[in-house]
């Protein structure tokens, strides 16, 4: 199948440092795809070159012919001061129709938020929010730079749920950089772990019992994956859900990936 996005050789440069070395990438419709790593290891990085907002200083990026891309930033911030409502932050930078807001907002779980200022809204809204936004283009593909950065575990589980509900009625691929080196949603297709270059990849599920895996690492090694497990009978909101099972490693490690540091940010 025919890769949304492609990229061969990507070096990204930032004053002379390569963020990113020789990385080549590729995701297909429906795919999801978590990137996890140290903090500086270059996964904004990443998903800023394949947007085209980071030039390549080397290789290259191919995105399929008129690909629809929704993008949830790392950050945004809202000045309190400043009024606006999540109706008018809908339409920026182009005019969405009503009746397009409000379908996109009750996607997402929280279609009362129309008339809210935007500053008000606790994490998880403010999230959700983000993601009606991204989500009006009718994408493609969604790419979230760490969009549970900031909220706690019941936030983070309904927000992976909603995007596991999203995936599947959109067929929307995901490409979503974990703030958590350890833990990534069970959902996740493929795992890719950044260091400055590509240090390890795989499919969780196939990977958590491969020989392969046992020989060189053991079933117990710290910095393995886990996938972050919740169950479906209850409601979700903007900052509620469920734990997570870390009980199980979930991707092979290569020899020069560097996982001694927790990625909080």
């Amino acid at each position: 199948m025919t890769a949304l996005i492609e990229a061969r050789g990507l070096t990204v440069r930032h004053g002379g440092v390569a963020v990113l070395a020789n990385v080549d990438f590729a995701i297909a419709p429906g795919e999801i795809v978590t990137v996890v790593g140290p903090n500086g290891s270059g996964k904004s990085t990443l998903i800023r070159a394949l947007i085209g907002l980071a030039p390549a200083a080397e290789g290259s990026v191919h995105r399929r012919p008129g690909l629809r891309i929704g993008y949830v930033p790392q950050r945004l911030q809202v000045d309190a001061g400043l009024p606006m409502t999540v109706r008018r932050f809908l339409s920026l930078p182009r005019r969405v129709a009503d009746r397009d807001a409000a379908a996109a907002l009750a996607r997402v779980g929280v279609a009362d938020l129309g008339a809210r200022q935007m500053a008000g809204l606790s994490g998880g809204q403010f999230q959700r929010v983000l993601l009606a936004r991204a989500l009006l283009s009718g994408p493609d593909i969604l790419m979230l730079d760490e969009p549970t950065q900031g909220l706690d575990q019941p936030g983070v589980a309904g927000f992976y749920r909603l995007i596991e509900e999203v995936r599947a009625e959109t067929r929307a691929a995901i490409l979503m950089v974990s703030h958590d080196l350890h833990v990534v949603m069970s959902a996740t297709d493929r795992v890719i772990c950044l260091n400055g270059h590509v240090c390890c990849e795989g499919t969780p599920q196939v990977v958590t019992d491969a020989p392969e895996y046992r020989a060189l690492f053991g079933l117990g090694t710290g910095g393995a994956l886990a996938l972050y497990r919740h169950q479906h009978d209850h409601d979700h909101d903007g900052d509620h859900g469920h734990g997570h099972d870390p009980a199980h490693p979930h991707h092979i490690h290569g020899p020069d990936c560097n996982h001694g540091a927790h990625d909080a940010g």
